[in-house]
């Protein structure tokens, strides 16, 4: 199993300067009065792609150019990982193709096409469009991006941890969203790397748990289904890379309910005036629930990315 280091997440970090900036640190006199502690936003959602995801491509695409310049590249995404791989492959010239699940978030989808991505539509969710990708990416001869088993991805993501630590090196708590898990990589390889204190907690939806089964549990799982909203969280399965990461990493789990990941959008908007989606605020309301044992603490909730589409932000605000 490949590892990753400190060292990779900084070299990550030089590689992807030129392209992005470091994204704000800020923290909410509402959200601090409603939360009864010191917390702090990492606003990931003000990245060129509105998500956290774009460090991890802009890394492992810059890697491949290095290296051997690929043919073409084709990855399988809900919509942030996608525009991501999109987005790096245009700056370098590359193809790329993304297959999405029937009946994707349509603002997500536009956006990848105008990074210049061939869309292929594919099976009833993440977990089936992947499969087929996996398919067709050999047959083509093709270079397979998985969203999470990636060392180049996860490194990339780590550089907003990186940024979080070197501002705030005292830091309690950190709250990050578990969908395929290399946001949570990130940043918990970061802290051990620097020798931090801080607990880093995972966040997912109640109605795609099979990472929190599988970390809690003595075997990893399989879910029937991932049917919830906040589509950066919903797959079925863990991946290989960062479950064996996470497992010996992680401090803990929380899950939420679809009435609390559409509460953590409003509370998104009302108390950071950032609009979020629903992945994206989960980390927030997830701290909201733990805000008795934070009392006193340093906390960090990272807003994952903010491109929630238009129909379902007007059922989270009706």
């Amino acid at each position: 199993m490949p590892t990753v280091t400190l060292e990779d997440i900084r070299e990550a970090r030089q590689r992807i300067a030129p392209l992005i900036r470091a994204t704000p640190l800020m923290q909410h006199p509402l959200l601090a009065a409603e939360m009864g502690c010191d917390v702090y936003v990492k606003h990931e959602n003000h990245n060129p792609t509105g998500a956290f995801k774009v460090r991890g491509g802009l890394n492992l695409v810059g890697h491949l150019v290095y290296a051997d310049e690929p043919k073409g590249v084709i990855t399988a995404s809900t919509g942030n990982h996608g525009q991501s791989i999109a987005y790096a492959c245009a700056r370098h010239g590359i193809p790329c193709t993304v297959a999405v699940p029937l009946g994707n978030n349509p603002e997500k989808n536009a956006a990848m096409r105008a990074f210049g991505a061939t869309l292929l539509e594919h099976g009833r969710d993440f977990d089936e469009a992947r499969a087929e990708v996996e398919r067709v990416g050999a047959l083509q001869g093709l270079r397979y991006v998985h969203s999470a088993n990636e060392p180049h991805l996860i490194a990339g993501v780590g550089t907003y941890a990186l940024e979080v630590f070197e501002a705030l090196p005292d830091v309690d708590y950190f709250f990050v969203p578990v969908g395929g898990g290399s946001g949570a990589c990130g940043v918990s390889l970061t802290r051990t790397g620097l020798g931090s204190k801080c607990k880093v907690i995972g966040v997912q939806a109640e109605r795609a748990d099979a990472f929190t089964r599988s970390w809690r549990g003595p075997v990893r799982v399989e879910g029937e289904s991932a049917d919830t909203f906040a589509e950066g969280l919903a797959t079925r399965v863990t991946f290989d890379l960062p479950f064996e990461i996470l497992k010996r990493e992680l401090d803990d789990m929380v899950t939420l309910s679809e009435e609390e990941l559409a509460e953590g959008v409003r509370q998104a908007l009302r108390t950071t005036h950032n609009l979020a989606e629903a992945a994206g605020s989960a980390s927030i309301v997830a701290a909201m629930k733990w805000r008795e044992r934070l009392r006193g603490k340093k906390v960090v909730c990272v807003m994952s990315g903010g491109n929630i589409d238009a129909g379902k932000l007007r059922r989270v605000l009706g």
